[in-house]
């Protein structure tokens, strides 16, 4: 038996709150689930359609610091989702790249970055 089970939720520092959940919510189809303000900070806890880790963007960065996160999706249709993306505005990379994970290995892929700078790669394995 494992102690830890499975990631639930994480934290992304990020200073332009409703900028960054605006690209969420249009661009990569994620759920507002809670939006609070306290204190003068902000935590908006967003998930992607089919579930799964929650993604929580907050003003409170503790020890984090904008734009230091890197993200891995995974994707049945790296094609479909590069022009998706593309045709809503995303600045993702000039093109699909192959072999993520070295010579040989087939992974295709491409990446973005979010308005406050966290990167995501856009993986089909």
């Amino acid at each position: 038996m494992n102690s830890i089970e499975k990631l639930i939720m994480f934290h992304m520092a990020v200073d332009k709150a409703d900028d960054v959940k605006a690209f969420y919510e249009d661009n990569l189809g994620f759920k507002t689930t809670a939006d609070t303000a306290y204190g003068g900070q902000r935590w908006i806890s967003m998930q992607l359609p089919g579930g799964g880790v929650s993604l929580n963007l907050t003003t409170a960065h503790e020890n984090m610091k904008p734009g230091t996160l890197k993200l891995y999706v995974s994707t049945p249709d790296v094609e479909a989702a590069y022009k998706d993306l593309k045709a809503k505005g995303v600045k993702v990379s000039d093109q699909i790249n192959t072999d993520l994970y070295g010579p040989g290995s087939g992974v295709r892929w491409f990446d973005f970055n979010d308005p406050d700078g966290n990167h995501w790669m856009v993986v089909q394995p």
